[in-house]
C-alpha cells in the first residue's frame, strides 16, 4: 500500500511502524494491568501526530527558535539602525559579534532540537546540540565520540545537558552579582526560573495523555526566558555604548583642555 504523503515525508517504513505500534499496544497492556509507562531506547511513549513523534516538543522547539530569531532581529535592527555607530560604520557595541555567533548557534541549536523530536533517526542529531552548547570544546569532542561511536545514551546526553546548562546558569549568577549592570535583575531572573525549570529535566515525569512529558514542559519554559534574555542582551548593548559615548566625551574634553 501506498503511504500518504506525511508519513512519507518522515520516513517511516513497514519496520519503523510495527515497531511503534507495538509500542502502543504494549503500553496499553501495561496500562490495564496497572503498569506504568517505561521508556524505550530512552525515550518516553509518545503518541505520533501527522508522522511527527514527539509534537509538543517540536512546537516548543519551534517556538524557541522564532523567539530567538525574534531576539536577534531586534538586537540588529537596535545595533546598526537605533544606536550611534562609528565612522567606519562600527557598533560602539564590542560583544556584536559574540551575539551574532550566539544567536547562529542558538538558530542551529533549536533547528535540530526540532528534527530530533519529530523522529529518532540513526544519524546522532542530539550530539550537535551539545556540541553548540558547550563550553569545555576537550569535554564535548569526548562525548561526542562516545555518543557516535560507543553507545547513544540518551538519558546520560541530558544529564550531561543538565550538568553545562546548571554551570553556565551559576556562572551568570555570579557576574550578576559582582557586577553593577542596571539590567541585572533580568539575568537574575532567567538564572532563577531556568534553575527551576531545570527541576522538570530532574522529575523527569511520563507524558501526558502521550504528548506532553517534563521535557517538553521545560522546552515550553524557555520561550518567555530566551525573550527576557535577549532583552538583557540589548539593555547591554545600550548600557555599553553609552559609556563608551561617555569616555570618548571625555577624553576629547581632556584634549581640548590640553
Amino acid at each position: 500500500m501506498q503511504e500518504p504523503l506525511y508519513m512519507q515525508w518522515k520516513q517511516w517504513d513497514c519496520q519503523s511502524d510495527c515497531r511503534y505500534y507495538c509500542m502502543l499496544d504494549r503500553e496499553n497492556k501495561r496500562e490495564a494491568t496497572g503498569h506504568d509507562p517505561v521508556k524505550y531506547h530512552g525515550k518516553w511513549p509518545f503518541k505520533r501526530v501527522y508522522g511527527i513523534q514527539e509534537p509538543a516538543s517540536v512546537a516548543f522547539s519551534v517556538l524557541n527558535l522564532a523567539m530567538h530569531f525574534h531576539g536577534w532581529i531586534s538586537f540588529f535592527i537596535l545595533l546598526y539602525y537605533k544606536l550611534p555607530l562609528r565612522r567606519d560604520k562600527k557598533t560602539y557595541y564590542y560583544f556584536a559579534s559574540l551575539w551574532h555567533i550566539y544567536a547562529l548557534l542558538s538558530f542551529n541549536s533549536w533547528f535540530w532540537s526540532a528534527v530530533f523530536h519529530s523522529r529518532s533517526f540513526d544519524v546522532k542529531d542530539d550530539a550537535v546540540r551539545v556540541m553548540v552548547a558547550a563550553p569545555l570544546l576537550a569535554f564535548v569532542t569526548t562525548h561526542i565520540l562516545y555518543l557516535n561511536f560507543y553507545k547513544l545514551d540518551y538519558g546520560w546526553n541530558m544529564q550531561v545537558c543538565v550538568v553545562m546548562a546548571v554551570v553556565q546558569l551559576l556562572v551568570w549568577a555570579i557576574w550578576a552579582g559582582v557586577t553593577r549592570h542596571p539590567s541585572r535583575w533580568k539575568l537574575w531572573l532567567v538564572v532563577v526560573a531556568g534553575g527551576l525549570a531545570m527541576l522538570l529535566e530532574i522529575y523527569d515525569f511520563p507524558p501526558y495523555q502521550g504528548f506532553v512529558d517534563a521535557h517538553a514542559a521545560w522546552h515550553a519554559t524557555t520561550i518567555p526566558l530566551t525573550y527576557v534574555w535577549w532583552s538583557f542582551i540589548r539593555d547591554d548593548a545600550e548600557f555599553l555604548t553609552s559609556n563608551q559615548m561617555k569616555r570618548m566625551k571625555t577624553s576629547n574634553l581632556a584634549k581640548k583642555a590640553k
